[in-house]
């Protein structure tokens, strides 16, 4: 079973998958947002073609640990992914990881316009990965 790892933003969702045992996640695509509707069907898509038993999001907290609006919205997004796929999902605190990932790719000397393309990819790639690391101590 895989575990898909989602980076949700207002105009993408970056989005990144498991391995089959669950030990790395390595990034799938970034999907442009059009409607609701549309997000969730290609998503669906998705989790049907590669087996996907679970659903990681990223969960955007305050710095001070917080809900704000933006943690609101991603609860109701999580919730409607939930109910469309049926799969579990899970919610992963996702602080600084559009920091980590841009680090990543500073040092990698990408250039701005390449950087923009694959952040959210990344994004859900940490995400992802430290939700498996975390599964994998308990």
């Amino acid at each position: 079973m895989r575990i898909m790892g989602l980076d949700v933003g207002e105009k993408r969702i970056g989005i990144a998958f498991s391995d089959e045992l669950g030990w790395t996640a390595q990034g799938h695509s970034v999907l442009v947002r059009s409607n609701l509707q549309q997000d969730l069907q290609h998503l669906a898509g998705l989790c049907a073609n590669y087996g996907v038993g679970e659903v990681v999001v990223g969960f955007p907290r305050n710095m001070n640990g917080t809900v704000g609006p933006k943690g609101v919205e991603i609860l109701e997004f999580g919730e409607l992914l939930q109910n469309n796929l049926g799969l579990p999902v899970e919610y992963w605190d996702e602080r600084l990881t559009t920091v980590a990932a841009q680090r990543v790719l500073l040092e990698a000397n990408i250039t701005r316009r390449k950087r923009k393309q694959v952040i959210d990819k990344l994004a859900a790639v940490h995400i992802l990965q430290g939700y498996l690391d975390r599964q994998a101590h308990k």
